[in-house]
């Protein structure tokens, strides 16, 4: 288990990643019961910080039984709750810590009903991250993991293995991550496309040219607010930009990543895009590839029922590249596989929030082996190699 000294110092990262400027601040404290003792250190940082928590929390007995017992019917799951979503409107920061201490939860429900949960979800994705014009810009948000030896179990590492990757990277101090962060931003300065490739099959590019670039070291700047980039995951470690929705081509191999409804594990996911839209119908996986691709057409469905302008479920999103020194390998928990050294990261879906111009019930990341060759062609027709095998170059 978490000692007390290192629940205290991530919790005090997790309270910085929201930036409580004002006093008074509403900051709602969310996640699992088998992560208590962090929430209330997370509630007490906040009011150290003048800010005015709320802590909810449930159980993995609570979920698991929602989604078993027949009793229970998904028409009424789909349902988002009017009293919570008023809740949602008057907060100024949301904090949610991982919310299953085993993350089979989701794996073991009926799709009907996970199905339902991500209809229930959409209007309050709405009212965090300004999916809609009345909610614009959202909220201050950050998403934390947090170790279990259940969710050790169930992505077969040791549980010593998961505490590194979540706590270690979560603690990583300040100082060290600003200046990992700010050389490897350094080598995208004027960039205009960048291409990636593997020696799994990853070849493609993206352009980047004149987007926002996000050095993604843990703290919630006001540079970034500016932006309308409102949040993040912890641990951080990444260098991340919203591409050209439009625009890029090419191949990128997943060794591992997890279905985002269901929690199961799809293994060695081969993915194509063309003019920036992800080519659904050609993407192939050794393991759950049908949980894969429902998820995204599920995504659709939301996506084409909220009458969007324009449907940005399967443009590509993000391009990230992992750089978190205490984060070495992929377990399929997205959290700490996005923040691999020597690896990168493709997301399709919504980007709104890190100032692209996509809005999506989906923002799916796939991550590549930490073995990535990247080269940067800049606006003057130049190009430079910065990685190589999963090394920066010099």
């Amino acid at each position: 288990m978490v000692d007390k000294e290192k629940i205290m110092l991530c919790a005090k990262n997790i309270v910085n990643a929201i930036n409580i400027q004002n006093i008074g601040e509403n900051v709602l404290v969310k996640g699992g019961i088998y992560c208590q003792d962090l929430l209330e250190e997370i509630a007490l940082e906040v009011y150290r910080n003048d800010g005015i928590p709320v802590i909810t929390s449930n159980s993995d007995y609570f979920d698991e039984t929602m989604f078993q017992d027949s009793r229970i019917s998904s028409n009424i799951l789909e349902i988002t709750p009017l009293h919570y979503l008023k809740l949602l409107e008057n907060i100024d920061a949301y904090i949610v810590i991982e919310p299953n201490e085993d993350p089979g939860v989701r794996s073991r429900a009926p799709r009907e009903k996970l199905n339902a949960r991500n209809k229930y979800a959409a209007p309050i994705r709405d009212v965090l991250y300004g999916g809609k014009e009345e909610y614009a810009p959202g909220k201050k948000w950050c998403y934390a993991g947090w170790p279990s030896k259940k969710a050790a179990n169930y992505y077969n590492v040791e549980y010593e293995l998961l505490e590194k990757f979540i706590v270690g990277g979560t603690s990583v101090p300040q100082e060290k991550m600003n200046e990992i962060t700010e050389s490897l931003g350094s080598r995208f300065i004027n960039a205009k496309k960048v291409y990636v490739t593997d020696e799994l099959g990853t070849n493609f590019w993206v352009n980047i040219q004149d987007r926002a670039k996000i050095l993604d070291n843990g703290l919630l700047t006001n540079e970034r607010i500016a932006i309308g980039l409102l949040g993040g995951n912890l641990p951080a470690g990444e260098v991340f930009f919203p591409p050209h929705e439009k625009m890029g081509e090419g191949s990128l191999f997943c060794p591992l990543t997890r279905d985002r409804l269901s929690n199961k594990i799809v293994k060695n996911i081969d993915l194509k895009f063309k003019d920036g839209k992800l080519l659904l119908d050609e993407v192939t996986a050794d393991e759950n590839l049908n949980d894969l691709v429902n998820t995204f057409k599920q995504g659709e469905k939301i996506d084409r029922d909220k009458n969007l302008p324009e449907i940005r479920t399967y443009n590509v999103a993000e391009l990230g590249i992992g750089c978190n020194p205490e984060i070495t390998k992929a377990i399929g928990y997205i959290l700490t596989d996005e923040k691999i050294n020597g690896s990168i990261h493709v997301a399709f879906g919504s980007n709104r929030m890190m100032g692209g111009t996509s809005v999506s019930q989906v923002h799916w990341d796939f991550v590549t082996a930490p073995r990535a060759n990247i080269t940067v062609e800049y606006k003057d027709g130049t190009k430079k190699q910065i990685m190589e095998n999963g090394n920066l170059t010099n």
